[in-house]
């Protein structure tokens, strides 16, 4: 009950201020950017059949041999879809000049395997192809509360972010995935993944319903611990209103409709917390 009334202060604080108008300018999105992730070439339809799968990188078995890791004996492969081109001639109407193209005939399956089926075998070439990951990894390894997801069982993980795209994820019961160095979205995900274990987390897709308990809870987690620009109240505001829209229901109507659900998802964040006595980066939490 304390850290729910201590949730259920913050949100009521927040939606005050959503009713005054009182938010600031959302914040810029920090993207980040992971060097040597081959699936990043991948169509964004196969970048989210590997992410489902678990896997925050995968390529072929031989592709990871070039780069110092082999597949671990008997795992087994995820199929991704690779185009099939053929290469044609074709006279240019104008000039009457022929030139050759490549033109798409279909798709077919190819076994791709993630990198957690891997292991190194050759430290030098893994180093060099890994060159440049090190602040994603570093941004993931000072999450506050990383604790309390893995004690969920939840993978953490890193991809490149880019405008227009999804800037987190949360795959049921197994892993988070972030795309921005941005607390608030950290936040937001976290709060999926207590919402599930809470039981609540019921609708498919994006439903403007778990959607506000994710957003508006991440902006009371963040607060509650003290991370005030963190909370990025200007963001939530806009994110809470666009899935209001969709609902034909006002923003404030949204966040008080899932008011009480929102606060024991981050109840249940704090209580873990407290249970494992987790760091918060300095940050009390009142």
């Amino acid at each position: 009950m304390q850290f729910y009334g201590k949730a259920e202060q913050v949100a009521s604080k927040i939606i005050e201020a959503f009713e005054r108008g009182d938010v600031p300018k959302a914040l810029a999105p920090i993207f980040i950017t992971r060097a040597g992730r081959h699936c990043d070439t991948y169509s964004w339809c196969n970048q989210l059949i590997v992410a489902l799968a678990g896997h925050s990188d995968a390529m072929g078995y031989k592709d990871w041999q070039r780069v110092g890791r082999q597949v671990r004996k008997g795992e087994r492969a995820t199929l991704i879809l690779a185009p099939c081109k053929r290469k044609v001639s074709r006279n240019d109407a104008e000039t009457g000049e022929t030139r050759e193209a490549f033109v798409l005939y279909g798709f077919r399956s190819t076994p791709v395997f993630g990198i957690e089926q891997t292991d190194v075998t050759d430290a030098d070439k893994w180093a060099q192809h890994n060159k440049g990951n090190e602040q994603a990894d570093q941004f993931l390894e000072s999450l506050p509360l990383r604790e309390v997801a893995e004690s969920w069982g939840l993978k953490l993980q890193a991809y490149s972010g880019k405008r227009g795209k999804a800037l987190g994820w949360y795959r049921h019961g197994s892993a988070i995935a972030l795309g921005v160095e941005n607390l608030a979205t950290w936040a937001h995900e976290l709060v999926h993944a207590a919402d599930y274990r809470n039981g609540k987390l019921v609708e498919r897709g994006q439903h403007w319903r778990s959607e506000t308990v994710a957003e508006l809870g991440g902006a009371v987690l963040m607060l509650a611990m003290g991370y005030e620009t963190d909370a990025d109240l200007g963001g939530a505001w806009d994110y809470i209103k666009s899935y209001a829209a969709t609902a034909k229901i006002t923003p404030i109507k949204a966040c008080l409709d899932v008011v009480k659900r929102t606060c024991e998802a981050v109840a249940l964040i704090l209580e873990t917390a407290a249970s494992l006595e987790v760091s918060t980066g300095g940050k009390a939490v009142a």
